[in-house]
């Protein structure tokens, strides 16, 4: 039980090295469009709380002013109550000047259970050397790895403001989200990467 409790956390850290923290499921993109490359994106996101997809757009929008794009948050042209109603809202990104609305809603977030068996130095061998070599040799036995993680899904979309029209969409998932100031910075790299590499935006 011991050598058990000691490989647990290790497994874990293992297992959490070794995953990108945001990475990108499942991916649209409108072939027919010609609007492109998008200057300024308004960007709202949909989260936990009001709080909390103030502090994405902000961080998001930075991200795109870094890459080159003029990125707004979505809270600085949309009122909180206009948020409910889609002339308002429409009223408000078309205002920004914005070419693209960026709309990015948290799923869900799953707790998963991953089982593994690794096989480590055991008890005394019997005869010599590996089997017949040493009598001091050591046998190999199993043991059973239980470690548990979350991992929250996400959905982008962004949207041709004049034409309304969806140009680009993703399901993405960010392996143990800490918070949402922690995580934004790297899923917005993610994000932003996709929409250079289809033309959607010029990054520098």
């Amino acid at each position: 039980m011991r050598l058990r409790s000691l490989l647990l956390p290790l497994a874990l850290l293992t297992f959490v090295a070794g995953c990108q923290s945001t990475s990108i499921r499942s991916a649209w993109y409108d072939t027919n469009f010609r609007g492109g490359p998008m200057r300024k994106i308004v960007v709202v996101g949909s989260v936990d709380s009001v709080a909390d997809g103030r502090v994405f757009e902000d961080i998001f929008a930075e991200k795109l002013r870094a890459a080159g794009v003029d990125g707004v948050a979505g809270h600085t042209v949309i009122a909180d109550d206009a948020r409910a109603g889609d002339a308002e809202f429409a009223a408000g990104v078309a205002k920004s000047g914005a070419q693209g609305l960026l709309l990015v809603r948290l799923l869900r977030v799953d707790t998963r259970t991953q089982v593994s068996t690794t096989m480590v130095s055991g008890g005394m061998g019997w005869g010599w050397g590996g089997g017949w070599g040493s009598p001091f040799g050591r046998t190999m036995v199993p043991v059973q790895q239980v470690s548990q993680y979350d991992l929250a899904t996400v959905e982008s979309k962004l949207f041709d403001v004049q034409t309304k029209q969806l140009v680009w969409a993703a399901t993405s998932t960010t392996l143990n989200p800490t918070s949402v100031a922690r995580e934004t910075p790297g899923f917005a790299d993610v994000i932003i990467g996709q929409l250079a590499q289809r033309g959607i935006i010029q990054a520098r």
